[in-house]
């Protein structure tokens, strides 16, 4: 096998293939426009949503408002909620999403505070889980509600000549102590091992099938087989080119990424109870990427090599692609495994195509080098890439395979 032949289909694959306009835009478009418009526009847009949301007053209904009309009165000089007159159905209203919740005040809510004595009156609120403006209503009641607790507690206390300090005998503080890489790692080491995997797959999949069953639809697959080139050298040049477009594809959408999220301006995100999130930024070291990278490295060449093994078999590129779609399933799924809860690397999970890889590099991104998992996932990812590389490699000695008509 002389590398000089290889490096001649190299280059000819090369040279087709940047005429492609698919291709390009599968390679470099893509992977550079993708996050940014996922990431920046899709925040700008809920942002956007979230505020126009907070803005408008929320359709709500009381009952037992009998009960304390100082505090309807209250809620109603607040200016965030338009009370509705009392109706049976509130409840299939807040479904219908005509109302955004009701608050249900028991009677004895409005007691003085001297005969306030016994078990504490239960504001009910019902409302509609997961849809945003009745979350929304929630927090503002939750809210007043927890403003109208306070101030009934201090007058009470204030009643009986007792600071209201007195509720509030020991703070606590909290500080964290993890390193910005391990805090980074931990929200984001899970997401870029899952998008290199994805990315390189995406990367891998339009070469492949495009120099397999491409070059059999197209009827050029004899007249390079008649070239001077061995079949082991076509095989192997058709390979490297994948394989750098794999990796290419894969660098460049981390690129777009880890560049999105440096200059994505922070943004709040609103949940059911109002809580907001800091953004933050991506702070990996230089060895934590090496080290990914090194472990994506034999786990494309299996993905190159897999799918020209499995494209190869096709007669023409639209069977190939209905081949290869499970490839994708199986690709996607590990993935999206390691990003669970409680999902950790173990000896048997380390023997786990893909899965292993995103794990490892989730400990890896969080600042964690267990060197005994990194060998042994390298290893293994080496051992499944040699034995589709060799697959490849037989399947272009079938005659039966390549002449399939």
């Amino acid at each position: 096998m002389k590398l000089r032949n290889i490096a001649v289909i190299y280059n000819k694959e090369r040279v087709d293939m940047l005429r492609d306009r698919r291709t390009l835009f599968n390679m470099l478009l893509f992977p550079l426009i993708m996050f940014p418009l996922m990431t920046t526009g899709f925040h700008k847009l809920e942002a956007r949503l979230t505020q126009k949301a907070r803005q408008e007053s929320a359709r709500i209904m009381v009952l037992g408002a009998e009960h304390a009309p100082a505090v309807v009165e209250a809620l109603r000089a607040t200016g965030k909620f338009e009370i509705v007159p009392l109706a049976q159905d509130f409840k299939q209203q807040i479904n219908d999403k005509v109302l955004r919740a009701a608050v249900e005040i028991p009677a004895g809510f409005g007691q003085p505070a001297a005969a306030a004595d016994g078990p504490p009156p239960s504001v009910k609120i019902y409302y509609y889980q997961t849809e945003l403006r009745s979350q929304l209503a929630v927090s503002s009641l939750e809210d007043f509600f927890g403003k109208q607790r306070d101030e009934m507690a201090a007058a009470r206390l204030a009643g009986r000549g007792i600071a209201a300090s007195v509720l509030t005998p020991v703070k606590t503080e909290a500080e964290n102590v993890a390193t910005e890489e391990k805090v980074t790692g931990a929200r984001l080491g899970a997401l870029v091992p899952y998008f290199i995997i994805l990315f390189s797959l995406m990367g891998a999949l339009h070469p492949a099938l495009d120099l397999t069953a491409g070059e059999k639809e197209r009827g050029t697959m004899e007249t390079i087989l008649a070239s001077a080139v061995s079949r082991g050298e076509l095989v192997m040049g058709k390979f490297f080119f994948v394989l750098t477009a794999s990796l290419l594809t894969a660098v460049i959408s981390l690129t777009s990424y880890g560049m999105t999220l440096r200059y994505t301006p922070p943004r709040a995100a609103v949940g059911a109870a109002g809580a907001s999130a800091k953004a933050f930024v991506a702070s990996f070291s230089l060895k934590s990427l090496a080290i990914v990278f090194g472990m994506v490295l034999p786990l494309a060449v299996f993905f190159s090599a897999t799918l020209i093994a499995i494209a190869l078999i096709a007669r023409n590129y639209k069977e190939a692609q209905s081949y290869v779609g499970p490839i994708m399933i199986f690709a996607i799924v590990p993935a999206v495994i390691s990003v669970l809860p409680g999902i950790e690397l173990n000896p048997k999970l380390a023997l786990i195509p893909i899965l292993n890889v995103s794990l490892v590099s989730k400990e890896v991104l969080s600042g964690s080098y267990p060197w005994g998992f990194i060998a042994l996932v390298f290893g293994a990812t080496c051992f499944y890439a040699a034995i589709a590389l060799g697959i490849a490699v037989l399947q272009f000695q079938r005659e039966e395979v390549l002449f399939r008509a």
